[in-house]
């Protein structure tokens, strides 16, 4: 009985470790991610297209950084480690963006150092999958509870960003994600657990081994949801990177309102996601990217039509089912449809969020300084329309 209870007291620690460190580094991308463009146009002096190009770049690299260290870690490397290198580099990234104002250190350095601590969130997922299939937890919950806090912190994380950064800097600001960088890789390191690679093939011997390790792209079903991810969360970082200059600049609402649309999103997508999760069984994850992507249609039709602040706020209940559901879902679903490598399937649609920043940035620096900033919603709504048919293609084997 002791050693039983004490199994289950090291299975709740490490529970806890995994929703701490995911809403530590939650926090450190939530302080940085939603004041870039601010930063880049205020304090750096970038025109948008050097904003587009800087988004871009960053995103190519980070792309390549976290799939690199995805294969490695699905052939021998420690997932842990994995996460307190790339929590290292997040530490050196948010120092140089803290002092330095050179666009193009910043694009150089900057984006280094950035590309290798993307990798931070997609290797705690892939973790999290293999240890919830090791110890025969529900999968789709205990990811659902984990991602949660990652919507936790972007509940918190914007305003505070944009509060940091208007009242007292962008030094303390990025100060700030720095500090949180270092909690989270103490805490990796001391708490998260090792898991030996691929436990659910000791689990499942149901699984076609030789089609769940086909190259991707002769894979039609990782190939569709992946485009239909592209699409989807190339629609969102648009708004992302448009809506606080939007706000500001063409409706001269709040300096603060962005942050706080975030937030309330972000707050919202917490029960979502969670609904979501336990009506997997119920519904199929296909027919919930349905009802996610419809979501994101209404919510930018609505962007579209209305411009004051009370329907920003009304609106952001559509964006948060959208974004909540297939934040959740989606990190699944690739999951089920690479079941043997977890961290290319886990980097792959972080990889695809972060490939729609590269699209989101390009079109977003030059559309919005060629035609101005209501543009940007009409092609959003077009993307979502999109992903809507590639969703379609993908057949629900799960």
């Amino acid at each position: 009985m002791a050693n039983v209870s004490s199994f289950r007291r090291s299975q709740g620690v490490i529970f806890v470790a995994f929703l701490f460190t995911t809403f530590i580094v939650g926090i450190a991308g939530a302080l940085q991610s939603p004041t870039l463009s601010r930063f880049l146009t205020f304090e750096v002096k970038a025109d948008p297209r050097l904003v587009g190009l800087f988004f871009s770049v960053n995103a190519l690299a980070s792309i390549i950084g976290s799939f690199l260290l995805a294969k490695y870690s699905d052939k021998k490397g420690d997932r842990r480690n994995i996460v307190i290198f790339c929590c290292l580099m997040g530490v050196v990234n948010s120092v140089i963006f803290a002092f330095s104002r050179h666009y193009y250190i910043l694009i150089t350095l900057g984006v280094l150092f950035a590309a290798l601590s993307s990798a931070a969130m997609p290797q705690v997922f892939a973790l999290a999958r293999e240890y919830a299939v090791k110890t025969g937890r529900n999968v789709v919950a205990f990811n659902s509870l984990i991602r949660a806090q990652l919507s936790l912190a972007w509940v918190i994380g914007p305003p505070l960003s944009f509060g940091l950064a208007i009242h007292y800097g962008f030094t303390v600001m990025y100060l700030s994600a720095m500090s949180m960088f270092f909690v989270a890789m103490l805490f990796a390191a001391f708490f998260l657990p090792s898991v030996e690679k691929n436990p659910v093939l000791q689990i499942d011997n149901t699984i076609d081994i030789k089609s769940a390790n086909q190259s991707l792209f002769k894979n039609r079903n990782v190939v569709y949801l992946l485009l239909s991810t592209v699409f989807m969360w190339t629609a969102n970082m648009m708004y992302i990177i448009d809506m606080p200059l939007y706000v500001n600049s063409i409706l001269h609402l709040s300096d603060s309102l962005p942050g706080k649309l975030m937030g309330l999103a972000a707050g919202i997508e917490i029960p979502a996601m969670l609904i979501a999760g336990y009506l997997v069984p119920v519904l199929g994850k296909r027919n919930l990217f349905f009802i996610a992507i419809i979501c994101g249609l209404l919510f930018y039709v609505g962007m579209i039509l209305f411009t004051d602040e009370f329907a920003l706020f009304a609106l952001q209940l559509f964006n948060a089912l959208f974004i909540g559901i297939v934040a959740n879902i989606g990190i699944i679903y690739f999951q089920d449809l690479l079941p043997t490598r977890m961290g290319v399937a886990s980097t792959l649609f972080n990889n695809g969020i972060i490939c729609s920043t590269i699209l989101a940035g390009i079109i977003q620096g030059f559309v919005s300084e060629s035609y101005g900033h209501e543009i940007i919603y009409w092609i959003a709504f077009a993307m979502v329309a999109i992903s809507l048919l590639f969703c379609a293609l993908v057949k629900d084997k799960h």
